[in-house]
């Protein structure tokens, strides 16, 4: 298998993941809703599965644009361009827009479910404080569970 067929081989392989990203993140921003945080916590370690994997699948995108690099003496910048060019496969570019596609409605997902694990947060806290002031203190033994610390 050439360079060219392994790069479009991973970058297909990253599509799917970034798909299966964008469907756990859009079941998180459902069962945040719903409020189920076993689920929540479900979701979250799928999530790490799927980010490792995709880490991983970028770690041999780069390699393997490395080689094509060095194989064809082209710029950095021109290798996406020449992959089109070279194989004459038009499907890059489809590939791309996916890509960037997936990544922008991540981005999105991602943050209206930072906003609702915040303001859910907040609503807690508030509650904690005045049941504190009505003299109310929580149980000691009962402990929150943090489910992420995700940026």
């Amino acid at each position: 298998m050439n360079s060219v067929t392994r790069i479009k081989s991973i970058l297909t392989e990253q599509v799917s993941a970034y798909r299966a990203l964008q469907g756990l993140l859009q079941r998180e921003r459902e069962c945040l809703l719903n409020f189920e945080p076993l689920i929540v916590e479900a979701l979250s370690k799928e999530k790490d599965t799927v980010v490792l994997t995709l880490r991983l699948l970028e770690e041999e995108r780069l390699r393997l644009v490395q080689v094509f690099i060095k194989e064809h003496g082209i710029a950095e910048q021109d290798a996406f361009r020449k992959l089109s060019e070279l194989s004459g496969d038009d499907s890059f570019q489809s590939i791309r827009t996916q890509l960037v596609s997936l990544l922008q409605g991540i981005v999105e997902l991602n943050s209206v479910n930072r906003v609702l694990i915040d303001r859910s947060a907040s609503i807690v806290k508030n509650a904690l404080n005045f049941l504190g002031s009505a003299g109310i203190a929580a149980p000691a033994a009962h402990k929150g569970a943090l489910l992420s610390r995700e940026a």
